[in-house]
C-alpha cells in the first residue's frame, strides 16, 4: 500500500498545457487516495501546480528543498511540511526516504537525474520501491525508444527496463505502482 509518493517534475511549466493538467490530475489522484505527495518544495512550474492541486484537494504535501534554492524565494510557503536541507544530495535522499514509490513526470535535467538515480538504485538492489514514469502527451516517447535500444544492445536487462512502469494516465500509473512486486535480478550480464 502506498502512503507517500515522490513526484519528480519540472520547475518550469513546459510548452504544452497538458503537462500542467497532468501535474494537477496526478496530485488530485494522490490526495483523493490519501497518499502524501513528496516533492522538491518549490512553488514554481509543474512542481508548484502539483503541490497546489494536492493541497486544494485536501491532501498532505511534504516539500524538501535545499537551502540555497529556498533562499532564492522559490520555496512553497503553504505546504503541510517544508524541510530545508543543506544540499541537493540531502534533498534527494530525504525525498527517497519519505516515499513508498517515485514518479517522474515531464521535466528537465533534474527530473532525469532523479529518475535515473532511483531506478539505478533499484537495479543495484539498494531498494525495491516502485518507479514510474507518466508519459504525458508523448513527452518521453524518444527516451522510451532509447531505453529499448539499451536492452537490445545488452546494456540493460529487460527485467530492469520493466521496473520503470510507464503509463499515460495518472490513476492507472498509481494503481500499477501500488500493485507492483519487487524483482530480484542480478544487474550484470554474461
Amino acid at each position: 500500500m502506498l502512503r507517500s509518493v515522490c513526484l519528480y517534475t519540472g520547475s518550469s511549466p513546459g510548452a504544452n498545457p497538458a503537462f500542467a493538467e497532468a501535474a494537477r490530475t496526478m496530485a488530485e489522484c494522490l490526495a483523493n487516495a490519501g497518499i502524501t505527495l513528496v516533492y522538491g518544495g518549490g512553488h514554481v512550474g509543474l512542481m508548484g501546480e502539483a503541490a497546489d492541486a494536492a493541497l486544494a484537494a485536501g491532501g498532505e504535501v511534504v516539500g524538501i528543498i535545499p537551502r540555497d534554492i529556498a533562499e532564492k524565494e522559490v520555496q512553497h510557503h503553504g505546504l503541510t511540511e517544508l524541510q530545508v536541507v543543506d544540499s541537493m544530495h540531502h534533498r534527494k535522499m530525504a525525498m527517497f526516504e519519505r516515499s513508498d514509490a517515485m514518479i517522474a513526470m515531464p521535466g528537465g535535467l533534474g527530473t532525469m537525474e532523479e529518475l535515473f538515480e532511483v531506478w539505478t538504485w533499484n537495479q543495484l538492489g539498494f531498494h525495491a520501491k516502485p518507479v514510474g514514469l507518466l508519459n504525458t502527451a508523448g513527452y518521453y516517447d524518444d527516451l522510451l525508444r532509447f531505453l529499448d535500444t539499451m536492452v537490445e544492445q545488452r546494456f540493460v536487462r529487460a527485467e530492469h527496463r520493466e521496473v520503470l512502469q510507464v503509463e499515460t494516465e495518472p490513476h492507472v500509473l498509481l494503481k500499477r505502482l501500488g500493485d507492483s512486486q519487487a524483482i530480484a535480478v542480478d544487474k550484470w550480464m554474461d
